[in-house]
């Protein structure tokens, strides 16, 4: 993942060179799109003989499925990875910080309260409680630290003597982890390169390139919506146009970019992106093959949506998780619908308002009209596409349309003018 926007983009930090500490910064919320930064970054650090990597954090947790993949980045890193706790690091952020291989806080940080909440901010079932509760205990137990505290930060229900009571979540003051042994105090940046043994020199601080940009606005949940509702909107006009255009381009371009980049990060599966593939195939069949029948557009959309909910969704949704994915799903609709029907309301008059919609018109003088009167039309030439019997179907200009003949038999082929449009009648004569 990290190689693959690397590629695309160059890494905006110059190389420190072998020796140099590698600053990572941590800040704000975890979100999917923090995941290929970090990753890049470890990576060019462990390319560039690094002396050894520091990530810098301040943040008030996030997703815990992107904390994992982090966690696991650093784990894996072959150069010593080091937690300078510069503030906070709740939640989340603890766990990436029990993944390195030192701790490191400034006076009046904080490190914990890292139990699993659902959309509502109400506790996680317990199910998902056990399974990051063993992973922070697996971590402690990793780096020689007391499993219990790590437990103690996920469930309430684990009780320290002195740090915490019962019912109540554990977060370590700078002074209480000190205590534990779960980190080092230091007064700022300097004092804990000092600590850590780590060179004072070249510190090199790497910067998301405009790629990892790129992924983190996409993945933004606020995004999300308006990408999905956009591509709806492009393959909605298309569908009702006569030939492939910009809507179709630029529906297609918003579900790639969104699925897109919920790929690179991780979120969304191949097996997903087969389900927006089926559901779409099916839509079309609905459209083109079996038009009014029902069942294929049925699936087609069920298949569509239950694709894009689970690109939404992590390796382990809450409930909350899952409302939070129907939502966007439901706000792409809502955008959808009501960009179509203000299309619909500033077109009718437009001729390419025309292919989207049946424009009609009622007034006390001329009754009901079932479209508009088509005068640009009168004295264009065309070819006869069908016999004309007298009824049948022209070529006019770029459009195919229902004609009548002008009283005689007409074969197709056979070049014909439009001598008046009626609303929905165009009479032709051969020319």
């Amino acid at each position: 993942m990290a190689a693959l926007l690397a590629a695309v983009a160059p890494a905006a930090a110059a190389q420190g060179g072998a020796g140099a500490v590698h600053r990572i910064p941590i800040t704000r919320e975890i979100t999917p799109g923090l995941v290929p930064f970090v990753e890049r970054a470890i990576g060019e650090a462990e390319t560039s003989g690094a002396a050894a990597i520091v990530l810098d954090l301040d943040t008030p947790g996030g997703l815990v499925d992107s904390a994992e993949q982090i966690a696991d980045a650093v784990s894996d890193a072959k150069v010593p990875v080091y937690a300078f706790v510069n503030r906070r690091a709740l939640s989340a952020g603890a766990l990436i910080a029990l993944a390195t291989d030192g701790i490191f806080m400034r006076p009046g940080s904080s490190l914990g309260a890292a139990t699993p909440v659902d959309g509502t901010g109400a506790k996680a079932p317990e199910k998902y409680v056990s399974a990051i509760r063993s992973q922070f205990r697996s971590l402690a137990e990793a780096r020689g630290l007391d499993p219990l505290v790590a437990e103690a930060m996920v469930d309430e229900d684990v009780e320290i003597p002195g740090l915490d009571s019962k019912g109540k979540l554990l977060t370590l003051t700078t002074a209480q982890a000190v205590r534990v042994g779960y980190a080092r105090e230091v007064a700022d940046w300097t004092a804990m390169q000092a600590a850590a043994g780590v060179p004072a020199a070249a510190v090199v601080t790497p910067e998301p390139n405009w790629a990892e940009r790129l992924v983190r606005l996409l993945t933004n949940p606020l995004i999300a919506p308006f990408l999905l509702s956009f591509g709806f909107l492009g393959l909605i006009i298309e569908l009702k146009t006569p030939h492939f255009g910009l809507a179709g381009l630029a529906g297609l371009g918003s579900l790639a970019l969104f699925f897109g980049s919920h790929l690179i990060v991780g979120l969304a599966g191949w097996e997903t992106l087969v389900l927006v593939a089926v559901g779409i195939i099916l839509v079309l069949v609905e459209v083109f093959v079996l038009p009014g029948f029902g069942v294929a557009g049925t699936l087609g959309l069920l298949s569509l949506s239950t694709g894009i909910v689970l690109t939404l969704l992590g390796s382990m949704p809450t409930t909350g998780d899952v409302a939070k994915a129907l939502a966007v799903l439901v706000s792409a609709i809502i955008l959808s619908g009501l960009a179509l029907w203000a299309l619909i309301q500033h077109l009718p008059q437009d001729r390419r308002g025309r292919h989207l919609l049946l424009s009609t018109a009622m007034d006390r003088a001329s009754g009901f009209e079932a479209s508009t009167r088509r005068t640009d039309l009168e004295g264009a030439e065309g070819v006869a596409l069908t016999d004309l019997r007298p009824s049948g179907t022209a070529k006019i200009g770029d459009e195919k349309l229902d004609v009548v003949s002008e009283g005689s038999f007409v074969s197709a082929g056979t070049s014909v003018r439009v001598v008046r449009s009626e609303g929905y009648r165009h009479v032709v004569r051969p020319v």
